[in-house]
């Protein structure tokens, strides 16, 4: 059945369904015991080691091959799992199978967590631990964390830790499982997976209530393979279960009770219950079904009373159960409650699918064998999806010849395949008499039709068509397809046509049907015709049309004939020669050959005639004359039963209807020469068709056409209309009528669409009162001045176009209008809209004298174009959230636009020539396109976030002075004016713009550029010289001039990661942000840090990172680094730092000493930290003068410059990590101001110097784990102002004698070396440091 796939077609079939791996110790008697019996009671095949391995095999070989062999693993960790290397051993094996596409592991955390699993820890590790030395443990390792991470089950958080139910769930879930895969490689099921995924989907197995479904479809379709399938699938779900097969059959006679008994001996597992009635067992069924959760299905049920027998209403059954119903007749599950949504209609295979199942019964194989290919598609082709017919065929031709195959394939085009018939005729046996009727008449005869063409032939015979079809449909004997055309499988076509044709094999003329070309030549060319025959399909005859008729004399009960010749046999008689027989109820013959019709032809019985002529074949066959009336000679006949008739194209120049009482549908199209037509009472017209009678003059209407529903006059020269009584009428359609001057509508209560075109003499319209169902209204090219819709509350469509003298129009209560459209009505004045227009989506009105127009409340418009009004000052927009596209050009005399606060989903915005002075966009975040061409009034321009927004055109907008585009995602270009003298603020935040070119923009003050991510030039031409606020924040802009801001205060700069070089002075800035550029991770000056009374204070602090490669120069030899700066400094800022931080590059290349004189050559600096790797490079450290904090961190350097002993002001000098030092500066002692010295982590630092005891000022003195110091000088005590000494981690055993005259010294070390120093007053400042004082 069903689609197959090339995985399910290719499913490698395994020897197990379930291997078990577990530690024997822990749980073989146990868990896994009881696990084990489970899986094997739901007949999956399952490998357990002590149950499997014979005595004498070597152990280890027979388990790689069972793992290889198994689809599924259960993999029990318990606390010991990890102590064997035998479990071990098999988890890398199962590990590297469940890699492969057919296996899967399921872990189950038996008393152990899967985090102990994955990192071998708790109970595990301590498992594992006697493993960590051998050579496989690391494979063992990685098989477990393998294993961990995929999702299994944990026994202590499922179903709260009871192991009954937990063993329950894992059966449920491999039963599933194992279910599925026997579906993807059974070979009677192909593609079965996907099908029985759907239907358990509708199913909701795991909710609550009883549901019932139903799979439909043609016999030999696969229902019942599926509901197998999906029975099989689920069945271990439920308490109980019965299928039902054969319904039809069985429950003939007394068979119901039969069937009742079956499902309740299944579902309650009791044989000995008895049923003895119909109605006891209802009784029955009711009273004892309501105790379990059952699986109920049905297979081939064929009337309602099966249903109410065997499962009645859904109150017999106890919640969560479910009862599938396979059926051929969709009216049976409607008739019992069956919801639609709940019924599958199978659909049949396609080619692939249909090769593949063909291929597993006549090659047992995936594929044709080579050299059937083309052989196997032909039977396909035949097959037509239909997998009975396929199986039957693959398995006859299975082993055959290809000569065999040939003979068959050719029989199958005359002799029809036995089995599938008699399998569908069942359907047909099924019908009632009238329905039979109707299904033979579609199979050799309307199949492909039209569904109203099939009905009107059908009901021509007295047939109720309407529900018959209907019925036809939910048998699933034919389809209407999305066309409307009534469709029938090729082997119900065949069944159909076999049924007519078997009593008489070899005699068509003795057929009640005739389809065949051939065969109807050969009867009407030898005149065998009989009263057998009821209905004549002819086409693509070459035979001469009198042949035809005369052919037909002996068929005196024919009531169908459809000749269609095309361009062949076209005749020239004048006359209506030939015979038709008066039995006929339905007569089609396109490009009719005759004048007229035979004079012996009375027409009594006929329903529907259409002889139209081929406007292509009489252009072609010229000599081929048009009818030119139904009887020679202007002969008159009452046709009472005629309801259709089709004369497009003819000859006639007048016509009665009064002839023709009961007709409901005449097409005279194309009539060129018709003059008058005098419809006279024809209570049942319902169409009128009269388009292209270009020669018609009168149109007499009765007074009263109660059902006429359609009527269209194209191209006429008729004066005056009147519709008189016409209640029906639905559509209207008047076009090209130029010489219409009045046109009384009437009462037209049921009227949909109106359609009045290039009517130009008309001058007054005169609406109906109410026209409550008028959905569509076209008037175009009209002379008509004034229009009231009245009461037309369900009008959608208002379509105004070139109606150049309509000056008001009043639309009256409309709240259903979905489209307005008001072209070229230049005199229109006066536009009465509602206040509410609900629906209203399209709103164009282009070239009006209209002043003022106010949407109200349109909560629904999508589109509104306003062009060419050149006289509005006026247009209120209101509440428009779901407006797509917004046009408003040539409107010159608007000066106000107020655009809704939230227009989130507009996309295109043209304002073009208008007076408008300010534009705020508001909440715009799907705006595409905005276009502002010759808006020369615009003063501001306020876009809010459109992040979709694509192209902007501000044009000529001398008077612009705020443009703002914030969060324009998606734009990409951006024209610019070259002047825009009056723009002061111009933000464009978050755009794909790549150049942005200013012009001339003397008074911008504000400009902002953050986020325009493709940003990659900005241009000034001209001085800029009011700017004071420059954002690119994010853009790829790589070199800046700013020498044309004179008077720049605010630069944002931060993530211009390819920004290179910044030109210009930097001095008037109060805030500069370079953080998140190549060179600065940080750096951001502002002014607002600045903290009061800190006036004289310069800081920087730069932690540099180094880095592989310069992204924007990886051929450089330089040193790479990135900073983080931290700076700040006294405003006004004069000093000039700026400028020189980023002197030394904005890319990672880094000339240290480059580097070196920037840092050295800053002025006024009183606070330096540097941590950065730059080894010998800073010797002008002299230079800082002003210094008095300095942090050094650098783990490369050796020696400290000498010149740091210069900086006379210096307070504070860390030293920190700086790993390779090895000594200090010898005239550290010329740091007068020294208060502190901190020298941490200088691992490599082996002596203090004795003259840093000359150091009057120290307060602090810190050499925390600087290891390898071991002494300090023995003059120690000279530090008189000495208040804390860090001693910790550093190698020193032995503190000087004269430390002691340091009173209320504080000493800070390791607890057991003070106590080592004979200091016992200790105070712990955590588990192994304390402190004491001297």
């Amino acid at each position: 059945m069903a689609s197959a796939s090339s995985s399910s077609t290719s499913t490698k079939s395994y020897k197990y369904d379930v291997f078990l791996s577990f530690r024997g110790e822990d749980t073989r008697k146990n868990f896994v015991d009881h696990l084990y019996l489970a899986l094997v009671n739901k007949g999956i095949i399952t490998y357990k080691d002590d149950e499997k391995i014979k005595k004498g095999e070597v152990i280890s070989d027979q388990l790689i091959t069972s793992i290889e062999e198994s689809r599924f693993y259960i993999i029990v960790f318990s606390k010991n799992y990890a102590d064997s290397s035998w479990c071990l051993n098999e988890l890398v094996k199962i590990m590297e199978c469940q890699k492969m596409k057919e296996h899967t592991a399921y872990p189950v955390f038996y008393d152990v967590e899967p985090t102990e699993i994955r990192n071998q820890s708790g109970t595990v590790g301590k498992a594992f631990a006697k493993h960590k030395e051998k050579e496989e443990a690391e494979r063992w390792r990685e098989a477990l964390k393998e294993a961990a991470d995929i999702a299994g089950w944990e026994l202590k958080n499922t179903v709260d830790g009871h192991e009954a139910k937990f063993i329950q769930k894992i059966v449920r879930v491999i039963s599933l499982e194992s279910h599925f895969i026997n579906l993807s490689i059974d070979g009677k099921l192909v593609g079965m997976v996907a099908r029985v995924k759907e239907v358990v989907s509708t199913l909701e197995i795991d909710s609550d209530g009883v549901r019932m479904i139903g799979i439909w479809g043609m016999g030999g379709g696969g229902k019942t393979t599926l509901a197998r399938a999906v029975f099989d699938h689920i069945a271990m779900r439920f308490e109980g279960n019965s299928f039902v097969e054969n319904v039809r059959e069985v429950s003939k006679g007394a068979g119901l009770k039969k069937l009742q008994k079956q499902v309740l001996r299944d579902v309650l597992n009791d044989q000995s219950i008895r049923v003895s009635s119909v109605y006891e067992g209802i009784n029955k069924m009711q009273r004892m079904m309501s105790s379990k959760k059952v699986l109920v299905a049905l297979d081939d049920v064929d009337h309602v009373d099966q249903l109410d027998a065997l499962v009645g209403d859904l109150d017999w059954f106890n919640t969560g159960s479910r009862i599938i119903i396979t059926t051929r007749d969709k009216q049976v599950l409607v008739a019992h409650g069956v919801h639609s949504d709940n019924i599958h209609d199978v659909s049949l295979l396609s080619s692939d699918e249909a090769i593949c199942l063909f291929s597993r019964y006549a090659f047992r194989t995936e594929f044709p064998r080579q050299g059937y290919g083309e052989l196997s598609r032909e039977v396909i082709r035949y097959a037509a999806g239909l997998p009975l017919t396929i199986k039957v065929l693959g398995s006859f031709l299975n082993g055959r010849s290809e000569r065999e195959w040939k003979d068959a394939i050719e029989r199958l085009k005359t002799i029809p395949l036995k089995e599938t018939l008699e399998k569908l005729e069942l359907s047909y046996d099924g019908l009632e008499n009238d329905y039979k009727e109707m299904f033979l008449e579609v199979a050799c005869i309307l199949k492909g039709k039209e569904e109203d063409f099939a009905i009107r032939v059908l009901e021509s015979f007295g047939l109720n068509a309407q529900i018959g079809l209907r019925v036809l449909e939910q048998k699933s004997l034919i389809t209407i397809s999305e066309y409307n055309r009534v469709q029938m499988h090729d082997h119900i076509v065949e069944m159909g046509r076999n049924i007519v044709r078997r009593l008489y094999p070899d005699e068509p003329r003795r057929h009640s049907r005739l389809w065949i070309t051939e065969e109807i030549e050969d009867i009407l060319v030898n005149e065998l015709g009989t009263n057998a025959t009821r209905s004549i399909l002819l086409e693509y005859s070459s035979l001469h049309p009198t042949i035809i008729m005369e052919g037909l004399k002996k068929m005196k009960e024919l009531r169908f004939l459809y000749v269609d010749m095309g361009l062949s046999g076209l005749a020239n008689d004048e006359e209506g020669g030939g015979y038709f027989p008066d039995t006929l109820r339905s007569l089609f013959w396109p490009s009719y050959p005759f004048f007229c019709l035979p004079k012996t032809f009375q027409a009594n019985v006929l329903v529907n005639l259409d002889i139209m002529m081929d406007v292509n074949a009489s252009r072609n066959m010229p000599y081929n004359p048009p009818i030119s009336g139904l009887w020679e000679g202007g002969e008159k006949k009452v046709l009472n039963k005629l309801k259709v008739l089709n004369l497009s194209s003819s000859a006639m120049r007048t016509f009665d209807l009064g002839l023709t009482p009961n007709l409901e549908r005449l097409d005279l199209e194309d009539c060129q020469d018709l003059v008058e037509l005098n419809i006279g009472l024809t209570p049942c017209l319902e169409e009128l068709i009269l388009r292209g009678c270009f020669s018609l003059e009168e149109l007499h209407i009765p007074v009263e056409s109660p059902k006429l529903k359609i009527f269209n006059i194209i191209g006429s020269k008729v004066t005056n209309i009147n519709l008189g009584l016409t209640l029906n009428l639905e559509r209207l359609n008047l076009e090209d009528c130029n010489d219409l001057v009045e046109l009384k509508i009437g009462l037209t209560p049921c009227l949909e669409e109106f359609i009045l075109v290039g009517c130009h003499a008309l001058e007054e319209l005169h609406m109906p009162v109410e026209s409550s169902k008028l959905k569509t209204f076209d008037i175009i090219g009209s002379t008509v001045t004034n229009i009231n819709l009245g009461l037309t509350p369900n009008l959608e469509r208002l379509n105004l176009k070139d109606c150049n003298d309509l000056v008001e129009l009043n639309i009256g209560l409309t709240q259903c209008l979905k489209e307005l459209i008001i072209e070229g009505c230049y005199a229109l004045e006066e536009l009465h809209m509602l206040v509410e227009s609900p629906k209203l989506k399209i709103f164009n009105i282009i070239g009006s004298k209209v002043t003022n127009i106010n949407l109200g409340l349109t909560s629904n418009l999508e589109r509104l174009d306003l062009k060419n009004c050149m006289d509005l000052v006026e247009l209120n927009i209101g509440l428009t959230p779901c407006l797509v596209e917004f046009i408003l050009v040539g409107c010159n005399a608007l000066e106000d636009l107020h655009i809704p606060v939230e227009s989130s989903k507009l996309k295109t915005f043209d304002i073009i020539g208008s007076t408008v002075t300010n534009i705020n966009l508001g909440l715009t975040q799907n705006l595409e396109r905005l276009n502002l061409e010759d808006c020369y009034d615009l003063v501001k321009l306020n876009i809010g976030e459109t992040p979709y927004l694509v192209e902007l055109n501000i044009g000529l907008t001398p008077c612009l002075e705020e443009l703002i585009l914030v969060g324009c995602n998606a734009l990409e270009e951006l024209h610019m004016p070259v002047e825009s003298p009056k723009l002061q603020i111009f933000n464009i935040i978050g755009s794909k713009v790549t150049n942005i070119n200013l012009g001339l923009t003397p008074n911008l003050g504000r400009l902002n550029l953050e986020d325009c991510i493709d940003l990659v030039e900005l241009n000034m031409p001209f001085e800029c010289p009011k700017l004071e606020f420059l954002n690119l924040g994010g853009s790829k802009v790589c070199k800046l001039n700013i020498g044309l801001t004179p008077h720049l205060e605010r630069l944002e700069l931060g993530r211009c990661y390819y920004l290179q070089e910044i030109v210009g002075c930097l001095k008037t800035l109060v805030f500069l942000n370079l953080s998140g550029g190549l060179r600065f991770q940080d750096l951001c000056f502002d002014e607002r840090y600045n903290l009061p009374g800190l006036d004289s204070f310069y800081n920087l602090q730069m932690i540099g990172e180094p880095l592989d490669i310069c992204p924007l120069h990886p051929n450089s030899t330089l040193p790479k680094f990135r900073f983080k700066c931290f700076y700040n400094e006294p405003l006004p800022s004069q000093s000039g730092n700026i400028e020189k931080l980023i002197s030394f590059g904005l890319c990672a290349c880094t000339n240290l000493e480059s580097f070196s004189a920037t840092i050295c050559g800053l002025q006024h600096l009183r606070n330096l930290t540097l941590e950065v790797d730059i080894g010998e490079a800073l010797e002008n450290l002299y230079q800082l003068e002003s210094l008095e904090e300095l942090t050094l961190s650098m783990k490369d350097i050796k020696h400290l410059p000498d010149s740091i002993c210069m900086l006379k002001h210096l307070k504070y000098l860390q030293l920190k990590s700086c790993w390779l030092l090895e000594q200090l500066p010898k005239d550290l002692a010329r740091l007068d101001c020294l208060e502190e010295l901190h020298l941490t982590d200088c691992v490599s630092l082996r002596d203090i110097p004795n003259d840093i005891c000359m150091l009057k000022c120290l307060q602090r003195l810190d050499l925390s784990y600087c290891i390898l110091v071991t002494k300090l000088s023995e003059e120690f005590g000279r530090l008189k102002c000495l208040k804390e000494l860090n001693i910790e981690g550093t190698g020193i055993s032995h503190l000087p004698q004269s430390i002691h005259q340091l009173k209320g010294l504080r000493i800070i070390g390791s607890r057991w070396r003070l106590e080592s120093h004979g200091f016992t007053s200790l105070i712990e400042m955590s588990k192994y440091t304390a402190f004491c004082y001297i």
